[in-house]
């Protein structure tokens, strides 16, 4: 066990490293991502030793197949491995993967595949099948385990039997002992064998409670609330990866906002703040694409919900189109002035050119009753990127 996605990552990727060690093939040191892949990968790459390699992808946001064949064509005699997420936080299923799978494995090199997305995968489809060797499992995301706030997390990895001699190890508790192949590990990951142990009975009862038709409903409906929001945003917003052949996305989809700055001078950053005055935390900005918005809606919510969520973002269009046609001061109004604290709103001090209650309560799902207030209003983001300033109590002298 490993106590996040990116941990198991790191044992995933030092397993591949030990396996080709041990096949008289230690220079083996190529690892090949696209830049569609889940944002830690380069990073474990690099900490387990590994020189990464980016891939490009094409126009539908899939891997770009001439380009990988060039790659894995220059790097041949050193590739490593393949680190690749399916389907890719582009938010579509890769239509190739199996060939990509097997181009890597022609070429000697092995298939590291990033189970961030299983939550589109579960009850469907298996990794091993097209050909990925070891991946891990996000618990904190498809298997029930509360996400945010910087934890807790999870990130077991599975492997195909040729990597399990090489999985880490723990000089107390042994998960290979039992199977006499551990004096092959690489070493230790975590310092607790089982990571965060405490919180695994939540996604054990989730399994057990779910059985496998309810795990594959749940992958079911969180593709297909991906899709009925991207589809019921279609006028509004263009959702800029879709599949080649099906025009679907996978449980994820990303919303292209880039073309407001030069109609509205509004950006994902100006959207994402509006809809805290619509009572919603903002979806993942500006990554992995910047400019733009990551859907992802899960199973978890009901259909009242997002089309709660889709009305919040219809209604801020609606805003972008006042702009747009001069009915908005391209400078002043609720998009660029969000989000709105209560302080603000009852605030005697009130000289904006739109109403108090557009700024507070621009729908009609948005009721006094049940009002979520930003706590704070607008801040100069990139002002605090690039002026840091430490909270830490200074050091008193020991007397």
């Amino acid at each position: 066990m490993s106590f996040s996605g990116a941990q198991g990552e790191y044992a995933g990727l030092r397993a591949i490293k030990c396996y080709h060690e041990a096949c008289s093939e230690g220079h083996r040191n190529i690892c090949l991502i696209p830049i569609s892949a889940h944002g830690t990968n380069p990073a474990s790459a690099q900490m387990a030793g590994m020189k990464v390699e980016p891939i490009n992808v094409s126009r539908d946001g899939s891997i770009d197949i001439s380009h990988l064949a060039s790659k894995v064509e220059k790097h041949g005699k050193n590739l490593a491995c393949l680190m690749i997420t399916y389907p890719s936080t582009n938010g579509v299923f890769e239509e190739t993967i199996a060939d990509v799978c097997q181009m890597i494995h022609d070429n000697g090199g092995q298939v590291y595949l990033d189970g961030a997305n299983m939550n589109a995968q579960v009850g469907l489809c298996r990794p091993g099948d097209y050909g990925s060797d070891v991946s891990h499992l996000n618990l904190h995301k498809t298997f029930c385990i509360p996400h945010g706030g910087g934890g807790p997390g999870m990130g077991p990895i599975g492997v195909k039997a040729h990597l399990a001699p090489f999985l880490p190890t723990h000089p107390v508790v042994n998960p290979m002992a039992d199977m006499g192949r551990h004096s092959k590990s690489f070493g230790v990951v975590s310092a607790a064998p089982f990571g965060s142990s405490a919180i695994l009975p939540i996604s054990w009862a989730y399994i057990k409670m779910m059985g496998p038709r309810g795990l594959r409903k749940a992958t079911q409906v969180a593709i297909l609330n991906a899709n009925y929001m991207s589809k019921r945003l279609e006028g509004h917003y263009k959702t800029l990866f879709k599949g080649q052949k099906s025009s679907l996305v996978a449980h994820e989809f990303i919303l292209d906002v880039r073309d407001f700055k030069k109609t509205a001078n509004i950006e994902a950053v100006d959207i994402a703040k509006r809809l805290m005055d619509y009572g919603f935390h903002a979806p993942t900005m500006s990554w992995p694409v910047a400019g733009t918005l990551m859907i992802e809606p899960t199973e978890s919510e009901d259909k009242e919900e997002l089309d709660r969520f889709c009305d919040a973002l219809i209604y801020i269009k609606q805003e972008i189109n006042d702009i747009e046609e001069g009915r908005m001061d391209i400078r002043t109004n609720p998009l660029t002035m969000a989000p709105h604290t209560q302080a603000q709103v009852i605030s005697s001090d009130w000289n904006r050119p739109y109403t108090r209650e557009q700024a507070a309560f621009p729908a009609p799902f948005v009721h006094a009753e049940t009002k979520v207030w930003p706590s704070v209003g607008r801040i100069d983001d990139i002002y605090g990127d690039k002026h840091l300033v430490c909270t830490c109590p200074p050091i008193l002298p020991a007397y």
